[in-house]
């Protein structure tokens, strides 16, 4: 298993090495683009967002579904999609589904397009 996926600290260095640092191994970087690919989709990325900025950190999938022209199904679908890339996370609470960000992936993220520091001469 990559390092991607058995992230526990995000302060670690070896655990968020930029995209500029050490060369990927073709499983991590199949794994990346596994999550880039969730994230190009508009909707899963507008879901992540919704998700991401809800109050108390949780959306329940009842209050997801009106923002989009998209039949609940295709709703569902989309979340499925964000799940299995590892960037939310989901908790059935009798008929809903609450959904939450798992940060440590999105912390994973954005770690990867820091660039390395300047030195000046």
């Amino acid at each position: 298993m990559s390092k991607l996926l058995e992230l526990e600290d995000v302060t670690d260095p070896v655990c968020c090495a930029p995209l500029s640092g050490p060369a990927l191994s073709e499983q991590e970087a199949a794994e990346l683009a596994g999550v880039f690919k969730a994230l190009s989709d508009p909707v899963r990325l507008r879901l992540l967002n919704m998700i991401a900025s809800a109050e108390e950190g949780e959306a329940c999938v009842c209050d997801l579904t009106g923002a989009f022209e998209l039949t609940a199904p295709t709703i569902s679908h989309h979340l499925k999609v964000l799940r299995q890339a590892g960037l939310i996370d989901g908790e059935r609470r009798g008929t809903w589904v609450y959904y939450r960000v798992v940060p440590e992936r999105l912390t994973r993220l954005s770690g990867l397009f820091a660039l390395p520091a300047l030195t000046t001469s």
